[in-house]
């Protein structure tokens, strides 16, 4: 690859430059093609040529109690959509379904990590919401409150947070990985006056106790909370379980005894539905902001076309945590919004063994699963004899989802979970966006493995230079250009940061901090954080392509790379690798890594140091924690751990990196 710059095809000065090219492509299949929702680019042409009626007519799927006035209303960076009209997301959820006569269509299929299952109905649902809204009621809780949820992945999960939109609160759920402290921060942000908890639930076959780090979270603030409600899931294995009287109310003895008939509040589709939390460059987090109309019109419409849902047919299971944004979207309120069979689990993927997932497809006949890089980097770490272990014919489509996923786990995943034949919809999107809004659609898009491909029909999403400048090709920062139904509507109480966040470094653009790359064919390659983007030499070099090209080795099954400072070159590459089982690590390898990346990059990506390690820091939602990886490569004291599935795996990362394994 080169041009006139004479620099191996780089553009002096990029944002960011673009070295890595991936040339396999895939299209649709043709019997996939022919029954697929989307099998024409008609659909974009239309969104394209009135984007406003094309997403009025998304909204038009759902049921409203009162039609809008107006569309949208754009002031920026402030939208309102779908104005004057009402509806409620419970409702469109539940009750329509159920008067559509599928009220013994399965809603969901519950397994427990200690192997208890649970099939639930629409109508069942239905039901179980009811008396948890009418539970709420009797707590005090009123329409305009809000609920804060730190709870397992068990059905009550949902049904909380589908009570709370029937009767008009939003919810803020807390991820139960997360510390007291911070289900305590927000609380008070939200100044929430229930918790919804449980005593608490199942991680690699040991109990995790909610309900102390509940009560300790109350302990040290959150002054706001008065009643607090808990699911009994451990049972006799929850330890030294304290009830406050007159402040904690057992779950099954409040809920249970209420109506299951609870009406629906009317809301306006710009009535907040949810806070989710997410983290900011201070420690204060920020409360995202989703409403009713809008926030459900996009994530009902990109679940049932992105995934091209045959409800009547499909078994859809989305292996993320509700205590996510992707859990919220793309298992609670999408699916249900569409009538879809979903799967919900609520352990870990190695447990009683690594073949547990796998288990889990053949036994319910899942037909789609969306899941995250890290989980499918890891399974090829673990080898390919426990999917090989299972029938997973049944698959017809894979989702990839929470962060890029590199070329060669993208094929390892079509080819060993989707037998050659699933079509593969690596999608972006953010807590902030609220659904996908970069992806192919399966029946028209012809795939590159590694890309998300292109905008969404509705969706205006172009890369562009530092100054804001749109680029045609190469590396930059993804930026939005339009704004979109399911748009984050501001940070709680604090409308000034959120102009300050993500509308100040483009006039007119949003921006998040992801970079990207436009190829030849104008297809959208993710490229991470700008954050971590490398300095090296004056070359602007993304991590992602680095990790990739170390991960097409048939060797690794996993890499991160961070750049450390350097007098000379201003940056270094640190690369930290996980081979697949059963390979010997040493220097040898580590150069033959090292050469690897300079025959699919170039020189100016060849890693200064190897560190070989069994696993990296990761949070509990699978994301690799880079900012720990640098501090580890240049020797700082390290920073806040508590959100790592497995803090261990930092401080033999430390021992490792000052043996200088695998350094040049």
């Amino acid at each position: 690859m080169t041009d006139a710059t004479g620099d191996g095809g780089q553009v002096q000065g990029a944002a960011i430059e673009d070295y890595l090219a991936e040339l396999r492509t895939f299209p649709p299949p043709e019997e996939f093609a022919r029954s697929a929702l989307v099998s024409d680019r008609t659909m974009y042409e239309q969104a394209e040529a009135d984007p406003e009626e094309f997403w009025a007519a998304q909204a038009r799927a759902l049921t409203w109690f009162e039609p809008w006035d107006q569309v949208l209303d754009w002031q920026l960076p402030f939208a309102r959509w779908f104005i004057g009209g009402r509806l409620n997301v419970a409702f469109n959820c539940l009750d329509r379904h159920v008067e559509a006569g599928i009220g013994d269509k399965v809603a969901f299929h519950f397994e427990g990590e200690p192997g208890d299952r649970r099939t639930i109905t629409y109508a069942q649902l239905l039901d179980e919401v009811g008396r948890c809204a009418n539970a709420l009621r009797s707590l005090g809780i009123e329409r305009g409150d809000r609920v804060a949820i730190y709870m397992p992945m068990i059905p009550e999960l949902p049904v909380a947070m589908l009570a709370c939109a029937r009767i008009g609160a939003a919810h803020s759920v807390v991820f139960g990985g997360f510390s007291a402290d911070a289900l305590r921060d927000r609380i008070e942000d939200a100044s929430a006056r229930l918790l919804i908890t449980a005593d608490g639930g199942w991680r690699r076959g040991h109990p995790v106790e909610l309900k102390a780090n509940a009560d300790h979270a109350l302990s040290s603030g959150a002054r706001s909370i008065e009643n607090v409600l808990v699911v009994r899931r451990l049972g006799d294995a929850a330890g030294n379980l304290v009830m406050q009287e007159g402040r904690d109310h057992w779950w099954h003895e409040l809920v249970s005894g209420q109506d299951p008939h609870s009406p629906a509040e009317a809301m306006d589709a710009e009535d907040l539905l949810f806070l989710l939390y997410t983290s900011g460059t201070t420690a204060r987090p920020k409360g995202i902001m989703h409403t009713t109309g809008g926030y459900l019109t996009q994530v009902a419409f990109t679940h049932r076309t992105v995934f091209d849902l045959k409800p009547e047919t499909d078994v859809y299971w989305c292996a993320a945590d509700i205590g996510w944004v992707t859990g919220h979207s793309y298992i609670v309120y999408g699916p249900l919004a569409n009538g879809a069979t979903s799967v919900l689990y609520e352990g870990t993927p190695d447990f009683p063994g690594r073949d547990r997932w796998w288990s889990i497809i053949e036994r319910y006949g899942v037909t789609t699963l969306y899941t995250a890089p890290t989980a499918i980097r890891t399974f090829m770490k673990w080898g390919t004899e426990y999917p090989a272990a299972h029938d997973l014919s049944s698959l017809r489509m894979l989702g990839s989802v929470g962060e890029p996923i590199n070329p060669e786990a993208w094929i390892w995943y079509w080819q060993q979970i989707g037998g050659g034949r699933c079509p593969v919809v690596d999608t972006w999107w953010q807590t902030e966006t609220g659904a996908i809004m970069i992806s192919p659609l399966p029946g028209v898009t012809t795939l590159k493995p590694g890309s998300a491909t292109f905008p969404l029909p509705g969706i205006g999403a172009e890369v562009v230079d530092d100054a804001g400048r749109k680029l045609e090709r190469g590396g930059g920062y993804l930026t939005l250009t339009r704004p979109w139904p399911a748009m984050l509507r501001g940070i709680y109480g604090d409308p000034e940061r959120y102009r300050q966040t993500y509308w100040s470094r483009f006039e007119g653009r949003y921006f998040a901090g992801d970079g990207a790359k436009v190829d030849d064919d104008g297809y959208l390659w993710l490229l991470g954080r700008v954050d971590d983007v490398m300095n090296v030499s004056g070359h602007r070099v993304s991590t992602t392509e680095v990790e990739s090209a170390l991960v097409d080795h048939p060797s690794v099954a996993e890499a991160a790379v961070v750049g450390a400072n350097d007098a000379t070159t201003g940056q270094v590459i640190i690369a930290f690798v996980t081979l697949k089982l059963g390979l010997e690590v040493g220097h040898e390898h580590a150069e033959v890594l090292r050469a690897h990346v300079v025959e699919k990059i170039g020189a100016i990506a060849r890693p200064r140091v190897v560190i070989f390690t069994d696993d990296l820091p990761k949070t509990r939602s699978g994301k690799i924690m880079r900012r720990l990886l640098r501090d580890v490569a240049e020797g700082r004291d390290l920073g806040d751990t508590t959100t790592l599935a497995d803090p261990a795996v930092v401080a033999e990362l430390r021992r490792r990196a000052a043996t200088g394994s695998g350094e040049e």
